[in-house]
């Protein structure tokens, strides 16, 4: 029974690589998103394949005998490595399927000094409409404008200090527009997720809107909303 316990072993460790290697490789542009999330869905079915198969073996004494171990520990790579892409695939399920946010959904902020960056991105610069605008009121009801008690330029300063210290690479950063934009590469796949703030005189302070827009994939699986969310806190913080 050594060949079958081993070869399970063998199997989690293959199902756990898969995952490990899809989002650097894309990250690297050694293959296209597309096929790192083909990657990670070959990773949950080989992990739960390999977990399928290692339980198996564990229940039947005469297969588990001198090798429970070396099972066990295929059960629980196999499980692991198939609960990242099932946990995944869940989240994307429960969210709604858009990938471009904004405080103000009658009139988004625009890009400008990020439109040429974002010239042969799948997704365009253009906000897609009331469809997600209905989409993101129902599933994001708190992403609102920040409405200040501080002058535009207290606040444009202070917004540009918060974008910083996201660590997003500040693209444009015009005072006299208000306009701030700048690029979030995520950590894992590598994405590029673009971000314009604007700042506007409103009565005796302004309002901060801000809009998070990724550049490929129809879904961001919650991420632009969590970058406003994110902004927002370092914003506040910084009273």
């Amino acid at each position: 029974m050594k060949p079958a316990a081993i070869m399970t072993l063998l199997l989690a460790i293959t199902a756990a690589l898969l995952l490990l290697v899809a989002g650097p490789g894309t990250r690297l542009e050694l293959w296209s998103f597309g096929t790192g999330f083909l990657l990670m869905r070959w990773a949950l079915f080989v992990g739960l394949g390999a977990a399928a198969l290692a339980l198996v073996l564990l229940v039947i004494p005469r297969t588990r005998r001198g090798y429970a171990a070396t099972l066990a520990v295929a059960l629980v790579i196999g499980l692991a490595t198939a609960w990242v892409p099932w946990s995944n695939y869940q989240t994307v399920q429960s969210l709604p399927f858009i990938h471009d946010i904004s405080t103000d959904l009658e009139h988004p902020p625009e890009f400008v000094d990020l439109v040429p960056m974002r010239a042969d991105a799948p997704n365009p610069v253009a906000h897609p409409g009331a469809e997600t605008a209905a989409q993101q009121r129902a599933g994001y009801p708190d992403i609102r404008p920040l409405e200040l008690d501080l002058a535009p330029q207290l606040a444009f300063d202070r917004a540009l200090a918060s974008a910083r210290a996201q660590g997003w690479e500040i693209v444009a950063a015009v005072p006299a527009e208000g306009r701030i934009e700048a690029t979030a590469t995520t950590f894992w796949f590598g994405f590029k997720d673009d971000v314009v703030i604007r700042i506007t005189p409103a009565g005796n302070g302004s309002r901060l809107d801000i809009r998070s827009k990724s550049r490929v994939g129809r879904s961001d699986v919650g991420a632009n909303a969590a970058r406003i969310r994110a902004f927002t806190r370092s914003f506040e913080q910084r009273d």
